[in-house]
């Protein structure tokens, strides 16, 4: 684990339980939010094609501001967990520190800039295209 102090650990639980509750009252708004509307609300009397295609944006874009919300919490969560059973600042690939740092400016991180760097490079193509070519 980083050798975070006590006070570090305090901190950074507070604010990992403070982010919790905002995106629990977000999610909790825009599932409310969502029941009360249905597309065709949103849609209104579309009266063309360029009309429908604003309404599902709108409609696209409400799901996917919540699906962020959704994944951003299960990370605070996750956070919080590896807080309680010790494992907090501890790359869950290699083991070593995450960093002062990296924790303070990303507080969910779960793996070292080294790790999260080959992470991305491996799962995402690393910006480039993955496709064969012909």
């Amino acid at each position: 684990m980083t050798r975070l102090t006590t006070q570090e650990i305090s901190q950074f639980r507070n604010r990992l339980r403070a982010r919790d509750l905002e995106l629990r009252e977000a999610i909790h708004a825009s599932l409310v939010n969502n029941a009360d509307k249905t597309y065709a609300e949103v849609a209104g009397r579309v009266l063309d094609l360029a009309e429908q295609s604003v309404a599902d944006i709108i409609s696209d874009g409400q799901i996917l501001q919540m699906e962020k919300e959704v994944a951003e919490q299960a990370d605070v969560v996750a956070a919080l967990a590896r807080l309680t059973d010790g494992t907090y600042g501890e790359c869950v690939d290699c083991s070593d520190d995450i960093g002062i740092k990296r924790l303070e400016a990303y507080p969910t991180a779960k793996r070292c800039i080294r790790c999260q760097t080959h992470y991305e490079s491996t799962h995402r193509g690393g910006g480039r295209d993955t496709t064969p070519s012909l």
